[in-house]
């Protein structure tokens, strides 16, 4: 074990399921840092995130807790920020990861996107901060940003803004003999429905066939989502829900996806080289990992796991990369198979900076740090997910996805078999041979979200969201028409 408390670089970017990296047997994409990073520390292969959306899974990142806990359970929408109150930021109420980090000597930055409120001045514990103005992603050149209390336009690509700005942070923070620093580093990128004109890396993508991006008929759930938003929003722009069913098929966007991710691994590789030529990367805990995963067109829809009629907890839409690396300490080359999720992420994190995993609400993440370092170690079988009228629980031979009852939508819950069918294409819920599984799984959905739901938050029982929800037609039909989001 290092002496010293470990510099900690967190990169969090946006969009990226974990199969989009060579290390994971993408043979498609240009990803040389990422895949030595990979090489030199550990590479998780079944992480998983709460939530499919950028808001709620980056408030658990932050908090340790799940959106039913913390209250944000969809992208919070940057276009009814006029109704937030001043100084918003959705988990101001809790103890986060950077302000338990400061308690122990920690200096702490945020560079990148925020999207949990305003990102007008420094929230959350974060001591240095250069964030969008907005979370939600229009264009990635001539973006408005806040550096540390000072508005510009950033004319380069964000990618590339924030890793400069990252450079300059290490230049002036990184060093033997400065205190540890927390860099959380939350790059906006990749995005294929964002406009991205070409830049260094767009030509290995030119002529790819994308052969790794399937093509399969539109999911029916998909087309249910679309053709419901028409009905509940007249008003809104049908052409963006339309882009949901064309996306599948749409390889000049899958290509800018891609080279998106030649974009960060660039810039991973430029600070992965600052830290070296600091003298720090030794004492370095590098992880590498994302909000949520993505359908690039698995189960026939691409996008978010809410994208679909139900919302659905598919393994493309909430399948994560997880890459750590400390020298010293992680044994290098190790894969781990182990089910873990981002709120063990945040116990690890805490416990590797020798911090107590103390919160008044209940945790359930846990430290997955023995296993870093290849160790035989207890660790659970499970990981649990929630996005409004769906939950779910993933263990290593089932995900079952256990749906809201009682609506005049009947949905149905979803089982797969994992060991026979891991593409999880044989829905076995109503099938009789399996009522016991799917009894045991629905019961143990059931005793997590009774302890680890905050009443307030808890959709399923008359509780609201934080600013906004995708579904708001559903709880006001659910619960009356009084339902209204709260701050």
């Amino acid at each position: 074990m290092n002496k010293r408390q470990p510099n900690i670089l967190l990169i969090f970017v946006d969009n990226q399921p974990a199969s989009m990296m060579g290390c994971y047997g993408n043979d498609e994409i240009f990803s040389p840092h990422l895949d030595e990073l990979a090489s030199s520390g550990v590479l998780f292969r079944n992480a998983f995130s709460p939530n499919s959306m950028c808001s709620p899974c980056r408030a658990s990142m932050l908090t340790g807790l799940m959106p039913s806990q913390h209250g944000v359970h969809t992208w919070l929408d940057d276009y009814i920020m006029d109704t937030w109150p001043e100084g918003f930021s959705a988990i101001a109420e809790f103890e986060t990861l950077p302000e338990k980090l400061a308690k122990k000597g920690y200096h702490t930055a945020l560079i990148g996107k925020y999207h949990l409120g305003f990102a007008d001045e420094p929230q959350n514990g974060f001591k240095h901060w250069v964030a969008m103005e907005k979370g939600t992603m229009e264009s990635f050149y001539d973006v408005p940003m806040i550096d540390n209390g000072q508005r510009h336009t950033a004319p380069e690509h964000s990618v590339d803004y924030f890793t400069r700005k990252s450079l300059d942070y290490l230049d002036k923070h990184a060093s033997p003999n400065e205190p540890p620093f927390f860099l959380c580093l939350t790059y906006p990128a990749p995005y294929a429905n964002v406009p991205d004109p070409d830049h260094r890396y767009s030509h290995l993508y030119a002529d790819l066939p994308m052969n790794s991006v399937p093509r399969e008929g539109l999911s029916p759930e998909l087309i249910d989502w679309i053709l419901l938003c028409k009905e509940k929003y007249p008003d809104e722009d049908f052409a963006w829900y339309k882009r949901l069913a064309e996306q599948p098929n749409d390889l000049p966007a899958m290509r800018r996806f891609y080279a998106q991710v030649s974009m960060v691994d660039d810039g991973v590789g430029q600070v992965l080289a600052k830290l070296q030529e600091k003298g720090v990367l030794e004492n370095t805990l590098v992880i590498y990992t994302a909000d949520h995963g993505k359908s690039n067109g698995q189960h026939g829809f691409w996008g978010h796991g809410e994208d679909t009629w139900p919302s659905n907890m598919h393994h493309s839409a909430n399948s994560i990369p997880l890459l750590i690396s400390y020298p010293g300490f992680a044994q290098a080359g190790l894969e781990v198979d182990n089910l873990v999720g981002t709120t063990d992420l945040f116990a690890t994190i805490l416990d590797l900076a020798d911090c107590e995993l103390e919160s008044p609400e209940p945790i359930f993440g846990q430290s997955f740090g023995p296993m870093l370092r290849g160790e035989t170690t207890e660790f659970r079988d499970e990981v649990f997910m929630e996005q409004e009228e769906t939950r779910a629980i993933r263990t290593s031979e089932w995900l079952f996805m256990k749906r809201l009852e009682n609506t005049k939508y009947g949905f149905k819950d979803e089982l797969y078999d994992l060991v026979n069918d891991p593409d999880e294409r044989v829905n076995l819920a109503q099938d009789p041979n399996y009522a016991e599984v799917v009894a045991k799984l629905s019961s143990r959905v059931e005793e997590f979200f009774t302890k680890y739901t905050n009443p307030r938050w808890d959709l399923w029982k008359g509780g609201t969201v934080k600013s906004n929800s995708t579904r708001p037609f559903l709880w006001e039909e659910v619960w009356g028409e009084d339902w209204t989001p709260e701050f």
